[in-house]
Order: structure tokens, then C-alpha cells, then sequence
């Protein structure tokens, strides 16, 4: 068998276990060291050693236990509860208003944490339940809960981005900046659909009884700005401090999650016993995000040096490809990728097939990493492995079917798709803001429109990610 061979037979093989459901990091790890001493003999080993020192020495990768720390202490300081009832007195009178509030709730507590099932599992305790009991339809009930907490993928600080600017050896600064703008825009779509239900289909949305809706304005006030302000201080500085260069993504996450504890602190809500479940949970979610980078970096390289990239890459290039059709591949076959696979996979295994044919369809590694995190929202809404619904099946009461749960994750899966096709059509969307804060780089670490090349280098330091070679 040829190399070109081996490397495809790997690739199947991965495929085929992980549908088995073996663990998918070491799955990885197992099929690069099979395949790779086939091809490679003793040499594989030393590949072992150099991936993984190259992983345990990536500094920006320090932002990913200090992000999930914050988001995990943000959680069990019942921060979340203070901000839905705030927000749901703040938009009484406004139509579908428990949906406007439950969406806002996600986007700030997913900006707050970027972990999808936190999210999903606290507002399928917290707003799905009040949402039903004020006569919403459990569709959009459950639509609005599930797309609404998968929205930390994308807003920054998004874990996502970090492991992509990882892979792709992007500055994770700037994909913040590129996806800001997107990402509030999904937002405000998912908004702007759940008042049009509000208006134009009133009895999936009912009004809340004027008991509900005529609130003094003081109190309004004193709910905000005791619950609201807080934690959006908190996310503003530190989002503002990483866009404004004032502080490297691992700084900022380490202040982020000083602040998540006196936040804890000054809502009473602090424990020795929610410290010591926080650091547990953050050291599985990292040690997870650790040895799947391990595992993708053995598997990549291992694929990549029996042929399999190069067989890949010279079967795309034979295709009779432009940029826009280049670009529609890849993102149906990412979605499609997204129906039995999570986004880690995707992000780890299958978009590095894809990076190095950027530079021959003239695509910025930036602007097709914010498609990528766009296209992934639907990983979490399609079925049949739609974490999201199960997340909220986990929690909700028996009577809400995982039927009518997928269902109403079906419009936002269509609104997602629009917001891509506006994001292609107007690539400023995502190119504005970084060319705006760093137009002052040097040329070679510009901020690439959608049809430059790849940038070559002038990062931070501490954003540069490039790989040692196996040579």
C-alpha cells in the first residue's frame, strides 16, 4: 500500500471509531502513532515528544483554563439568575419579551463563559420553564434557548476562536476583532426574530399580564444596574482591553477571572466548595482541550507526511473552483461535518484540510475562520447530534419532546445561514473592525481582506503559533 493510501485509510478509520464513540483525542493519538510508525518507523516517536512539548509551550493556549475559570465561577455565583429577572422587568413591554430577554441573557452570559452547555443547562432551568409557564410554544421556547446559548462560540471571547487561531496560526486578537461585529449581528437577528413572532404570531409569543409589564422604572433601574451593569463591566474590560492591545488574550482572561471571584464576592455568592468545583471542572475542560490538540497534531502531522494532504489538496485543485465556490464547498461540507461531529473535531481534524488551500483561492485564514465559527453554530442546533437539544432535553420537563426541540432550533439554523450569506456578500462585516484598531501593523502582519493572502507573520509574540517542522 502507498503512503497516499495510508494516509486516506487513516483518515476512514478515525471516522469509523469515533462513530463508535471512542474517545476522540486518543483515538487520534492511537491512529497517527499506528499509521505513522507504518510510515515512518521509530521516527514517529520522536514526533510524539516534539508535538506535544509544542503544545504544552503555546502561551496563548494559558487564555483557555483562565477563560473556562471565569465562566465556571460566573456560573455558580447565581449571577445568571439576577440577570434574567432584570432583563425580563427591563423588556416587559416589549413583544416576545421573555425570549428578547432570554436571547440578551445567553449572548452576555455567553460572552461571560463561551461553554455551550453551561449555558444551554442553566437557561433550561432558569428562562425554558418561565417561558412555558407564560403560554410560549415550546418550539419556540426551546429554539430560542438553544441558539441563544450557543452564541459563546462566536462572540468573543469565544474558546472556539483560540483553539482555531491555534490551528491556523492566526492572531487570536485580531479573529476577536474580525468576529465582534458578526457575532453581535447573529445576536440582534435571533432578537429581531422572536419579536416578529411577538408581533406577527402573538399566540406562540403572549404578552406578559400587565402586573408583569408595568414595572416603576426605579426598580427597573436598580435590577440593572445591580445585576446588568456588573457583569457587563466585567466583560467590557475585558474584551475591550484584548481589542485595545492593552492587554495580551492571557492577561486579560487572568484579570477576567480575578474579577469573575470579587463579583462572586460581592454577591455572597462565594464558597470554598464552588472554588474547589470550578477549579475541578476547569481542569478537565483543559486537560480535554490539551490532549485533543496533542492527539490533532500527531494525527495532522502524521496524515500529512504519508500524502494524504497532498492527495486532498490536488483533487480540490483539479475541481473547476473559483473563491465563492471554493468557499461554498467547504462550508456545506462543514456543515454536513456538523450533523454527527462536535465543532472540537471539526475545528482540530477537518478545517486544517482546508487552511492550506486558502493561499491558492485567495482567502484570508481570518475571514474563513469567522465563517467557520458562524457555520459551527449549526453543529449545536442540527440534528442528529444537536448537543444543544440535548443539553435542554436533560433539563426540561417530560412533556417537551426532542421532536419539537429540534424543530424550533430550525429557524435559527435558516437565520444563521442568512447572516453567512451576509457576511460573504459584505466581507467589511468582518474585515471593518481589525483594519480599523490595527491598520498600524506592519505590512506583514495586516490584517488580510477576504481576497488577500494569508498573513506572514508580525504577531505578538505570544499570538504567534507556528509549529515546529518535522524535519
Amino acid at each position: 500500500m502507498s503512503d497516499a493510501a495510508l494516509g486516506l485509510t487513516q483518515l476512514l478509520l478515525f471516522l469509523f471509531f469515533i462513530m463508535l464513540g471512542f474517545p476522540i483525542a486518543f483515538t487520534l493519538m492511537a491512529m497517527g502513532l499506528f499509521f505513522g510508525y507504518l510510515g515512518m518507523q521509530d521516527r514517529v516517536f520522536d514526533l510524539l515528544v516534539q508535538r506535544t512539548y509544542a503544545v504544552m509551550a503555546n502561551d496563548v493556549l494559558i487564555s483557555v483554563p483562565l477563560f473556562v475559570f471565569m465562566g465556571y465561577i460566573i456560573e455558580r455565583a447565581n449571577i445568571l439568575d439576577r440577570l434574567f429577572r432584570s432583563l425580563q422587568l427591563a423588556s416587559g413591554s416589549v413583544p416576545g419579551s421573555l425570549a428578547v430577554a432570554t436571547l440578551i441573557t445567553c449572548a452576555l452570559f455567553a460572552t461571560a463563559t463561551g461553554i455551550v452547555g453551561a449555558v444551554v443547562t442553566l437557561m433550561g432551568l432558569l428562562a425554558f420553564p418561565a417561558m412555558l409557564r407564560a403560554g410560549y410554544d415550546p418550539k419556540l421556547a426551546a429554539g430560542v434557548t438553544c441558539a441563544g446559548g450557543c452564541l459563546g462560540i462566536l462572540i468573543p471571547p469565544s474558546i472556539m476562536l483560540i483553539l482555531y487561531g491555534a490551528t491556523a496560526g492566526v492572531s487570536v486578537v485580531q479573529l476577536y476583532a474580525a468576529a465582534f461585529i458578526p457575532g453581535v449581528s447573529l445576536a440582534l437577528l435571533y432578537v429581531a426574530y422572536a419579536i416578529g413572532v411577538g408581533i406577527f404570531k402573538p399566540a406562540m409569543a403572549p404578552r406578559l399580564p400587565p402586573e408583569e409589564r408595568n414595572v416603576p422604572v426605579l426598580q427597573i433601574f436598580v435590577a440593572l444596574a445591580t445585576s446588568f451593569l456588573p457583569l457587563a463591566l466585567l466583560i467590557a474590560s475585558v474584551l475591550g482591553s484584548i481589542l485595545t492591545g492593552l492587554a495580551t488574550p492571557s492577561e486579560a482572561a487572568a484579570m477576567g477571572s480575578l474579577g469573575s471571584i470579587i463579583l462572586a464576592i460581592v454577591y455572597r455568592a462565594f464558597t470554598w466548595q464552588k472554588l474547589k468545583e470550578s477549579v475541578f471542572l476547569t481542569a478537565r475542560t483543559s486537560a480535554m482541550v490539551c490532549w485533543l490538540f496533542v492527539g490533532s497534531y500527531i494525527f495532522s502531522s502524521v496524515f500529512g507526511y504519508l500524502g494524504g494532504q497532498s492527495v486532498v489538496e490536488d483533487f480540490i485543485k483539479s475541481l473547476p473552483l473559483n473563491t465563492f465556490t471554493f468557499m461554498l464547498l467547504a462550508q456545506v461540507i462543514i456543515f454536513i461535518l456538523g450533523w454527527p461531529l462536535e465543532w472540537t473535531e471539526i475545528i482540530v481534524i477537518f478545517v486544517p484540510i482546508f487552511l492550506p488551500l486558502l493561499d491558492d483561492f485567495g482567502v484570508s485564514p481570518l475571514f474563513f475562520g469567522v465563517l467557520v465559527a458562524l457555520n459551527l453554530q449549526t453543529s449545536f442546533l442540527s440534528p442528529p447530534v444537536a448537543m444543544a437539544a440535548f443539553y435542554l432535553k436533560g433539563v426540561a420537563p417530560p412533556h417537551v419532546r426532542l421532536e419539537d426541540i429540534f424543530r424550533g432550533c430550525m429557524p435559527f439554523i435558516y437565520i444563521v445561514v442568512f447572516c453567512m450569506a451576509m457576511v460573504y456578500i459584505f466581507p467589511g462585516l468582518v474585515t471593518w473592525l481589525p483594519e480599523t484598531l490595527y491598520s498600524s501593523t506592519p505590512a506583514d502582519g495586516a490584517v488580510p481582506t477576504m481576497l488577500d493572502a494569508p498573513p506572514a507573520g508580525g504577531f505578538q509574540e505570544e499570538e504567534e503559533i507556528r509549529l515546529p517542522s518535522m524535519n
